[in-house]
């Protein structure tokens, strides 16, 4: 059948349209049945099963959706297969986009007006002890530290680290040990910083940052337990985490200078230092804000560190620990809801400035 060709009432046409009938209808039997089968294996807590049909069906089912469904929209007119085909494509990951994410915000904010068993209305009251309360104002504080410090000091030393690492012979070496800890789960650094900072008490010390402090002649302390400073000992661990990726980033934007501009200031008479900050800090600006919003976002959603640290004791909570703290250990689904929205505020303005510093970065 020609492309150009449209619904009719001849028997052509009319054997096309049950056809595309049978096609969706197919489809939508073959999703209905493999989320009955998913639940009857689940139910009997048969895993491996349930995993494994899982990937085949649904690997199964989205080359028939898209293969069914193109198959249907070619056979309109050339003028609506325009008009519709970029819609199969991108429409279903749009929908997935709209029901995992946009529905969950709308539904957050509209709890964040409600009492901690989201029944009553309760108007800003959550929002008011968000900003006013003592503990969350301590919060805040320590996520601008976070923001603040673990930002500008992962982006300073990845900055370094990529310009002094590439003028050694050994540069691979290097490069490959400051980026180790970025195959580490955050969760997994703390567990290991804990052990750096970790304090008995009892004379023996097992704890690598109290050796080095007793081996000087010092006393051991409680680390993690003292107020302030126990949140620059955690960040840290950001810092450690977040350089090499910093580092990579930055090294890949600083080698994409062209060598003759670096020898032509060179020539002219120009240092080192003014090369750096005349011509190479301006050449690699798209690449240096967008690695600095990154790291900003991530900082300000940090949770797993404290978690797995302190737990947010000791003065060291920030918005994301307070969060889990209010809906899953005080079940105030209001105030947790609240705390949500205020950190989605935070993040959102970052995550734009870097996304239009994404579209703006030239390719030479």
């Amino acid at each position: 059948m020609n492309k150009t060709q449209t619904f009719g009432k001849s028997p052509s046409k009319i054997v096309l349209f049950f056809k595309m009938i049978l096609i969706l209808a197919g489809i939508i039997l073959i999703f209905t049945a493999g989320v009955r089968i998913i639940t009857f294996l689940d139910t009997n807590h048969l895993k491996i099963p349930s995993a494994l049909f899982a990937i085949v069906w649904g690997v199964s089912t989205v080359v028939l959706f898209y293969t069914g469904v193109n198959w249907i929209v070619e056979h309109f007119s050339p003028k609506w297969t325009a008009r519709i085909q970029p819609y199969i494509f991108v429409g279903p990951a749009v929908i997935i986009l709209i029901w995992a994410l946009t529905l969950p915000v709308f539904r957050t904010l509209i709890s964040s007006l409600k009492d901690a068993d989201a029944k009553n209305w309760v108007g800003l009251q959550n929002y008011k002890y968000a900003f006013t309360d003592d503990q969350m104002l301590i919060v805040f504080r320590n996520n601008l530290l976070w923001l603040i410090l673990g930002t500008f000091f992962s982006v300073f030393l990845g900055l370094l680290i990529a310009v002094l690492a590439d003028r050694s012979k050994y540069e691979k070496v290097y490069k490959s040990i400051i980026f180790t800890p970025m195959a580490i789960s955050f969760i997994g650094a703390g567990v290991i910083w804990k052990f750096i900072y970790n304090y008995k008490g009892q004379g023996v010390e097992t704890g690598l940052l109290n050796a080095i402090v007793m081996s000087f002649g010092g006393q051991p302390h409680a680390w993690l337990q003292i107020p302030f400073w126990n949140n620059i000992l955690l960040i840290v661990i950001m810092i450690w985490l977040e350089t090499g990726y910093c580092m990579v980033i930055l090294s890949s934007a600083i080698k994409g200078i062209p060598e003759e501009l670096l020898e032509a200031a060179r020539i002219d008479g120009a240092s080192e230092t003014t090369i750096f900050f005349k011509i190479i800090i301006p050449v690699i600006k798209g690449s240096l804000i967008a690695v600095t919003t990154t790291v900003a976002i991530f900082s300000l959603k940090t949770f797993d560190v404290v978690q797995s640290m302190t737990g947010g004791n000791y003065g060291t909570n920030v918005i994301a620990n307070e969060f889990y703290n209010q809906r899953f250990l005080y079940y105030n689904i209001g105030r947790a809801s609240a705390i949500a929205i205020v950190l989605l505020i935070l993040v959102v303005p970052v995550m734009i400035m870097n996304l239009r510093q994404f579209n703006e970065r030239k390719v030479f």
